[in-house]
């Protein structure tokens, strides 16, 4: 059997800005950034909301789960 490099169990932790994904050992796996001010709303550019960023790390940390229900 081998060793993952990224071993479960992945957790969602919250930044300033966002949110990232760990790894057991504590390693940054993902970062997802988000602007719910005014200036992000007008610029045109596509941030996500708060609530967004969250519901995706929260995703991105159960890929384990989801690859091990596979096998």
């Amino acid at each position: 059997m081998t060793q993952r490099r990224f071993p479960p169990t992945w957790r969602p932790e919250p930044i300033p800005g966002g949110d990232r994904v760990v790894d057991a050992n504590g390693v940054a796996l993902a970062w997802v950034y988000t602007r719910d001010d005014l200036a992000a709303k007008t610029s045109g550019s596509e941030w996500l909301t708060t609530d967004e960023a969250r519901r995706l790390a929260i995703g991105i940390s159960r890929l384990p789960e989801l690859l091990k229900a596979r096998e």
